[in-house]
């Protein structure tokens, strides 16, 4: 793929999902989903803006600079540490609706990393760490939404994984 096609794609891909936790913001009242659907929606919009100016510089000079894309989601390891002691503060009035923004959120940032996934294998190998450093990201997203999820539907699930069964009993 192009790079110039590889740019658009990935910026269809962050504002659909920005967009989203724009729309989570508004729709809860509850103060952590609040927070936490903030600066989601602040690391996307910062990916948007990286990709317009990588896009922009390309279509200028022919050539990309790489700086280096931050995130002020935490990576995998400290998410589950901070995640291993909380506790819900979560308001029973808004427990469905967040749930439910969540599990949109899932799916898209799931989307969004088998995009990047792909788009790492389909673009020229000197090109590849930026969208490398994309699914990095959006893998850690995944986490959190994952994690946010489990945490305030108290299935029985930690990160994903069975917690306990009760089929042992």
């Amino acid at each position: 793929m192009e790079l110039e096609a590889a740019l658009k794609s990935a910026l269809v891909f962050e504002k659909r999902i920005r967009d989203l936790y724009i729309e989570a913001v508004a729709g809860t009242d509850d103060t952590a989903g609040k927070k936490i659907f903030q600066d989601l929606a602040e690391d996307e919009q910062n990916h948007v803006a990286y990709l317009e100016s990588r896009l922009d510089e390309w279509q200028k000079t022919g050539a990309i600079s790489t700086e280096t894309l931050t995130s002020i989601i935490p990576d995998k390891a400290s998410i589950r540490k901070a995640a291993a002691g909380l506790e819900s503060k979560i308001k029973e009035d808004t427990r469905g609706l967040k749930q439910q923004m969540l599990s949109r959120a899932l799916e898209m940032e799931i989307d969004t990393s088998r995009f990047y996934e792909q788009l790492v294998e389909q673009v020229p190998p000197d090109q590849q760490n930026m969208f490398k450093r994309f699914l990095e990201i959006e893998n850690n997203h995944i986490e959190v939404v994952q994690f946010e999820l489990d945490h305030i539907s108290k299935t029985g699930f930690w990160f994903g994984f069975e917690e306990f069964d009760m089929e042992q009993f």
